[in-house]
């Protein structure tokens, strides 16, 4: 009898205290990072102090969600046994954005043929539910 073949579990982001504020709104649906209160710079990822100054007061911001291609590159075959759960998404493009506020922000661009994706296109946020709760911002042409 031949065994029946699962699909692989694609791997979710591990939500900790620090994180859990950033996946809280992307479930929500809203694009948030850290604010350093006392130098005003945007932290990204989520950590306990400033990559500016070591400010330790740090607050959620709301971003406006759109940005620019910086760069990206398009996926077209598995890299390996772990790759394996994105195979139904070959091809895909994963990217560099520059989001409006300032931060560099990677993710995939997507609701776009792939061909089609340029650097210096604007976009914006979408939120792509994954499982577990867990939300993840992508971008799509604006």
């Amino acid at each position: 009898m031949a065994e029946a073949r699962t699909e692989p579990r694609r791997p979710l982001p591990e939500v900790t205290e620090l994180t859990e504020p950033f996946w809280q709104a992307a479930g929500e649906g809203r694009l948030v990072m850290q604010r350093c209160r006392a130098c005003g710079e945007l932290v990204w990822c989520p950590r306990p102090s400033c990559v500016e100054c070591g400010g330790e007061e740090l607050e959620w911001d709301a971003l406006s969600g759109r940005g620019t291609v910086y760069s990206f590159t398009v996926i077209r075959q598995l890299a390996g046994r772990g790759a394996r759960a994105f195979e139904k998404d070959i091809p895909y493009v994963i990217a560099w954005v520059d989001l409006e506020e300032g931060p560099r922000f990677y993710t995939n661009i997507v609701q776009c043929p792939v061909d089609d994706v340029e650097i210096g296109m604007e976009v914006e946020v979408v939120f792509d539910p994954a499982g577990d709760g867990i939300s993840l911002p992508k971008f799509k042409p604006r």
